[in-house]
């Protein structure tokens, strides 16, 4: 399925892409309800319940989706999707989880030995947003840079998961923009101040759920300035698996339905620029991942 989140930020709702456009799901299961008919088990009608219930609240979406779309009366619930304002698909994530060089040929042209382990670190809440959504660039930085990114939805609780088995504890795929401030991203050693200013991390159009999505090691992975292709490159290139790097993560830490994590950015960045033009305000940014749609943001000024 196609998962996307619409409407309001303080009153989003839950939508399923189809063929007849997009189900909005709370109005789905109202009108069935109304008509006296029973809902499917464990069915999430909005993204927070969704992404807390994970790979679980799957079967009873599906099964609404499949009533909706043969049964007349539930035709109202459908929704063009260019008459929608959407939001990031996973509005409200828990740990925002981010894997640092994982593309061979990005350490390369960052001047780094490539990890001989997964480089983890982290952003915020904070650095959410949607698509299509302006992202400040605050006064204080200047070399701001794009990182088109394969971003894993966990959907079920995960601790110490063995490589085997990792991919089954992924709900989805979705693209993210780790956009990056460089030049407060190396002033310690700790990435942090860099990597997670507000709205530092667009999410979306869609959350692919993974049985749709396609093999996350080899899934393209593109990213236009201002129209110019600037990263072109695959997941085949990726050092650490998806795989490897959800096993690797659970060691440490549970993972948890609605958490990310950020599986790293390929080469032609920036940062790998023998000329180094920064991006700035009016900038536009499109990220394409595999078949996850196309991500676009401008850069803005911060207030």
């Amino acid at each position: 399925m196609k998962i996307v989140v619409f409407g309001p930020k303080q009153s989003s709702r839950l939508g399923v892409v189809t063929e007849k456009g997009v189900l909005d799901v709370a109005e789905a299961a109202a009108a069935l309800a109304a008509d006296g008919e029973t809902l499917p088990d464990r069915l999430s009608t909005d993204p927070d319940a969704f992404y807390l219930t994970g790979v679980d609240a799957l079967p009873g979406l599906g099964e609404l989706t499949q009533r909706a779309l043969g049964e007349p009366v539930l035709e109202s619930c459908f929704h063009q999707e260019d008459d929608l304002e959407l939001r990031a698909c996973v509005p409200q994530p828990g740990k925002i989880i981010c894997v640092g060089l994982n593309y061979l040929r990005h350490a390369r042209e960052s001047g780094m030995s490539p990890p001989k382990t997964p480089v983890l670190f982290s952003k915020f809440n904070n650095s959410v947003a949607d698509p299509g959504e302006g992202v400040p660039l605050p006064k204080g930085a200047v070399e701001y840079d794009y990182e088109a990114e394969l971003v894993a939805v966990i959907g079920k609780r995960a601790k110490n998961v063995a490589e085997s088995q990792a991919l089954e504890y992924v709900l989805g795929y979705c693209n993210g923009n780790d956009v990056s401030a460089r030049d407060l991203q190396m002033l310690t050693g700790q990435w942090l101040v860099g990597k997670t200013l507000d709205k530092f991390m667009p999410l979306g159009p869609y959350l692919v759920t993974a049985d749709e999505a396609g093999d996350p090691q080899d899934m393209s992975v593109r990213c236009w300035l201002n129209g110019e292709l600037r990263q072109d490159s695959n997941t085949s290139d990726l050092i650490f698996s998806v795989a490897q790097v959800v096993s690797y993560a659970s060691r440490f830490m549970t993972l948890e339905p609605g958490d990310l994590i950020s599986t790293g950015t390929p080469e032609g960045v920036i940062l790998g620029m023998k000329k180094k033009v920064w991006m700035k305000p009016g900038d536009e940014v499109v990220v394409e991942v595999g078949s996850l749609g196309r991500l676009l943001n401008r850069m803005v000024e911060s207030s």
